[in-house]
C-alpha cells in the first residue's frame, strides 16, 4: 500500500513539473531528465505493487478461490474503463504536439519536395505502363511467330520495343529464346517467384528494380498463348528497359534533396520523441493508478461477494448454522440478509426432516426386525418378478438365498433351484392370468422331500420412486400336517391298542387250555388238527400283541430322560450285538471315539439305532453279499454342534414313489413290515429336535441320515433359528 501511494505522489510530481516546462520552454532541457527520472521511479513502483497483486489474483484463478473469477472481471472491467480515456487522450495530445511543432518549420519546402518526388514517381509510373504495353504488344505478335523464326523476330521485336533484354519461356519456366543488347553471350534472368505466381494467374507483371550505381531498370512479364503448332502452349516473355540516365539522375536528386531536408529537421524530431516519451510515461503511470484503484475497488466490493460464497459452501456442506455479516444496507446486505434467512430455515427444516427420517428408520428397522422374525416367508416382487425384497424365513423354505438378491429376475433365479422354479410357476399361471390377488395351497417335490406351501399374493401400492408390484406371503405348513398326521395316528393307535390289547389275553389263555385239556384225549388224528389250530392262535395273538406294543411305543407320550453318555461306546454295543446274530450281513462301523457326550434318551438313542439296523438287515434278507455302513461322528453345521449318523446298505433300496412318504405310518417296501419302524424313528429324532432324511443311494440301496444337537444348549440355537420348531415341540408335550 505505501508503495503504490509513493508511485501515485512520483507521477503527481512528474506531472507539476511537466507543466512547468510547457510554460518556460528554456527549462525543458535541463528538467528533462529529472521528469524522465521521477516517472521511472514511480513506474517502478506502482508496477512491483501490481505484479504482486496480479500474481495473488492469478494464484487464486487458479486455486479456484472464491471471488477468484467475479475480482478478475471486476479488475478487467475496471482497467478497460480507464483504458479508452487516456488512449484518447494520449492520442490528441500527440498530435497537439506534432502539429505544434510542425508549426515552426516552413512547410512550403517540404511540400515542394514532396511534390518533385511525387513527380519523379509519376514519371516512373508512365514508363512503366509504357513498357508493359511493349511487352504486350510484343507477346502478342509472338503469339502467331513459328518456333524456327522465333529467335530472328525475338531480336527485331526487342529492338522496336526498346528493351535491354527479352525472353521467351515455356513449360516449367524452360527458356525457349532469349535477346538482349550486350555483346557478350550472358544468361537470361529467370523468373522470380513474383512473376511465377502472376503469370499462373494469367496476370501481367511489371516492376522497378535496382541495378546498383544509381541506375533503375523495369521488368515486365506477358502470358500469352502459343498457336502456332498442333496445340495451344501458354509461353511467358519477359523484358527487361533501362531507365534513361536523364532521368535517373534527377529522381536521384529529388531523393537526396528530401533527404537532407529530412536531416536539417533532425532536432525538431528529437524534441517530438522527448515529448512523446514523457507523455507516454504519465499516461503509463495514470494507466498503472487505474489498475490500483482497479484493485482496491474490486477488492472492495467482491469481499461480501466471497463471504457470501463461502457460507454457500458452508450450507452446501451441511453446515446451515452459517451467519454472515451485514456489511451494508444496499443490495448486498439485503442478499446476505435474505441468505441468513435462508440458512435459518434450512436448520429448522433440516432437524425436522432427520427427526421425520429417525422415526421412518425406526419404523423400517421394526419392520425388518418382524420380517426377519416371522417363520413365515414374505417375498415382495415388481412388476416383472424382480425381487423387491426377501426375509430370512423365505430364503430357507425355498432353499435358496434371496435376502442377496436384490434387483434380480426371479425367473432367472429360479433356472438353477428346482423348488423354486416350481413356486414360480404357480406364481406365473395367476399374474399371467391377470390374478393379482390370490390364495392357494401348492405341494414342491425337491431333493429336501415333499413341501407343503400355503400361499397369498396381493397387490403393492405405487409410489412417486417405485411402481406397482406384488407381495407373496407363504407359510410351510409341512410340518403343521405331519404333526396333525402323527397326532391323527397316535389317537388311533392308542385306541387300537386300547381295544385289540383286551381281547388278546383271553383268546391266548382260551386256546392254551384246548390244548392242554383235549390235546392229550382225542385221537391222533384230531389231536394234531387242534395242535395246528391252537400252535396257530397263540403265534398269531403273539404277532398281535407285537403290533399293539408298536402302536403303544408310537403313541405313547414324550417322556424325556436326559443324560450325558458316549454315544461311540453305545453304537459299538448295539453293532456287536447285530454282528453275534449271524445274519450273513456285514456290518462296518466308522466311529470317531474323540466326539463329545452327547445329552439325550439314551433309551430312546437305542431304539432309534436298533430300528434303523434291523431295518437294513431285513432290507438284506435276500442279498447274498449285503452289507451296512454305519458312519457317527460330530460336525458343526450352521454354528451349531451336532452328532451325525448315517445308516447306508446295498439293499433294493426306497420306491421312488414312497421316498417323500417313507416316514408315514404304515407305510413300508418290505413284505413283512409294519410300516412303523421309520415313523417312531422320526418320532424319536423330533423330540430330541434333530432332524432325519431318507435316499436312495447313486450306487444302489438305501441311507438314511440324521443330526441330533449334542446338548440342550445346541437344541436352544436349532429351535431359535426355526421357530415352528418350539411350538411342535410343545404340541407333542
Amino acid at each position: 500500500m505505501i508503495f503504490a501511494a509513493s508511485g501515485v505522489g512520483l507521477a503527481v510530481v512528474a506531472l507539476f513539473l511537466l507543466t512547468q516546462t510547457v510554460q518556460k520552454s528554456d527549462d525543458f532541457d535541463r528538467l528533462q531528465d529529472v521528469i524522465l527520472a521521477i516517472n521511472i521511479a514511480g513506474g517502478i513502483l506502482l508496477l512491483a505493487f501490481l505484479i504482486g497483486n496480479l500474481a495473488r489474483l492469478a494464484r487464486d484463478y487458479r486455486n479456484n478461490v472464491p471471488g477468484a473469477k467475479l475480482k478478475a472481471r471486476m479488475v478487467g472491467m475496471f482497467v478497460g474503463l480507464a483504458v479508452l480515456p487516456l488512449l484518447v487522450v494520449f492520442y490528441f495530445s500527440m498530435q497537439f504536439i506534432n502539429r505544434g511543432i510542425d508549426s515552426w518549420f516552413n512547410v512550403q519546402v517540404e511540400e515542394g519536395l514532396d511534390n518533385a518526388l511525387t513527380l519523379s514517381r509519376a514519371a516512373l509510373e508512365m514508363q512503366k505502363r509504357q513498357n508493359l504495353y511493349a511487352t504486350q504488344q510484343v507477346a502478342q505478335r509472338l503469339s502467331q511467330v513459328n518456333d524456327r523464326q522465333i529467335v530472328f523476330e525475338l531480336s527485331m521485336l526487342r529492338r522496336e520495343s526498346g528493351a535491354s533484354e527479352m525472353t521467351i519461356y515455356g513449360d516449367n519456366n524452360t527458356v525457349l529464346a532469349t535477346s538482349n543488347d550486350s555483346s557478350t553471350a550472358s544468361l537470361p534472368k529467370p523468373l522470380t517467384e513474383e512473376v511465377v505466381l502472376q503469370m499462373q494467374q494469367r496476370r501481367p507483371f511489371v516492376s522497378l528494380e535496382s541495378l546498383g550505381d544509381g541506375h533503375v531498370e523495369v521488368r515486365t512479364a506477358v502470358v500469352f498463348t502459343y498457336r502456332g503448332g498442333r496445340t495451344q502452349q501458354a509461353r511467358v516473355v519477359q523484358a527487361h528497359y533501362r531507365v534513361t540516365e536523364r532521368l535517373g539522375r534527377m529522381i536521384n536528386s529529388v531523393e537526396r534533396s528530401y533527404q537532407e531536408y529530412q536531416q536539417l529537421v533532425f532536432f525538431r524530431e528529437d524534441l517530438k520523441a522527448l515529448l512523446s516519451l514523457t507523455l507516454a510515461f504519465v499516461l503509463l503511470l495514470s494507466l498503472l493508478a487505474a489498475i490500483y484503484g482497479a484493485f482496491v475497488l474490486s477488492r472492495r466490493l467482491v469481499a461480501p461477494i466471497q463471504d457470501l460464497v463461502a457460507g454457500t459452501r458452508a450450507v452446501a456442506m451441511g453446515d446451515f448454522d452459517t451467519r454472515l455479516p451485514t456489511p451494508t444496507r444496499d443490495e448486498i446486505g439485503f442478499l446476505i440478509s435474505s441468505f441468513n434467512d435462508m440458512t435459518q430455515r434450512l436448520a429448522t427444516a433440516r432437524r425436522e426432516a432427520s427427526l421425520n427420517q429417525a422415526l421412518v428408520e425406526a419404523e423400517r428397522a421394526n419392520l425388518e426386525v418382524i420380517l426377519a422374525r416371522l417363520s413365515t416367508g414374505v417375498l415382495a416382487l415388481e412388476s416383472d418378478l424382480t425381487i423387491r425384497n426377501a426375509n430370512q424365513a423365505s430364503s430357507a423354505i425355498l432353499g435358496v438365498d434371496l435376502g442377496q438378491r436384490h434387483g434380480d429376475s426371479l425367473k432367472v433365479i429360479a433356472t438353477s433351484n428346482p423348488l423354486l422354479a416350481q413356486f414360480v410357476d404357480v406364481a406365473c399361471v395367476h399374474l399371467d392370468a391377470g390374478e393379482t390377488e390370490w390364495r392357494e395351497q401348492i405341494v414342491l417335490s425337491g431333493e429336501v422331500g415333499r413341501r407343503v406351501l400355503t400361499c397369498a399374493c396381493t397387490t403393492l401400492p405405487s409410489d412417486e420412486d417405485k411402481a406397482a408390484g406384488f407381495v407373496i406371503v407363504f407359510d410351510d405348513i409341512t410340518a403343521l400336517l405331519q404333526a396333525q398326521r402323527d397326532a391323527a395316528w397316535g389317537e388311533v393307535a392308542r385306541r387300537l391298542a386300547h381295544e385289540i390289547k383286551n381281547p388278546l389275553t383271553p383268546i391266548q389263555l382260551s386256546a392254551e387250555r384246548m390244548r392242554r385239556k383235549y390235546l392229550h384225549a382225542m385221537p391222533e388224528e384230531e389231536a394234531q388238527v387242534l395242535d395246528r389250530a391252537t400252535h396257530t392262535i397263540v403265534q398269531q395273538v403273539e404277532a398281535m400283541k407285537e403290533m399293539v406294543n408298536a402302536f403303544s411305543d408310537y403313541a405313547r407320550a414324550p417322556d424325556m430322560d436326559m443324560s450325558l453318555f458316549d454315544l461311540d461306546k453305545l453304537v459299538h454295543e448295539i453293532v456287536d450285538l447285530y454282528r453275534a446274530q449271524e445274519s450273513g450281513v456285514e456290518i462296518v462301523l466308522a466311529s470317531d471315539p474323540t466326539m463329545p457326550l452327547i445329552e439325550a434318551d439314551m433309551g430312546r438313542i437305542r431304539q432309534i439305532l436298533h430300528n434303523l439296523i434291523r431295518n437294513a438287515v431285513e432290507a438284506l434278507e435276500s442279498s447274498s453279499d449285503g452289507r451296512i455302513d454305519i458312519h457317527v461322528s460330530a460336525a458343526e453345521i450352521d454354528e451349531v454342534e451336532m452328532i451325525q449318523i448315517k445308516v447306508e446298505d446295498n439293499g433294493p433300496g426306497f420306491h421312488m414313489g414312497s421316498v417323500s412318504q417313507i416316514f408315514d405310518p404304515y407305510v413300508t417296501t418290505k413284505p413283512k413290515g409294519t410300516g412303523l419302524g421309520l415313523a417312531i424313528v422320526k418320532k424319536l429324532v423330533e423330540e430330541h429336535v434333530g432332524s432325519i432324511r431318507a435316499r436312495n443311494s447313486n450306487e444302489g440301496g438305501a441311507i438314511i441320515s440324521i443330526r441330533l444337537p449334542v446338548n440342550e444348549a445346541a437344541r436352544g440355537q436349532i429351535i431359535a433359528k426355526a421357530p415352528g420348531r418350539a411350538e411342535q415341540r410343545r404340541e407333542r408335550a
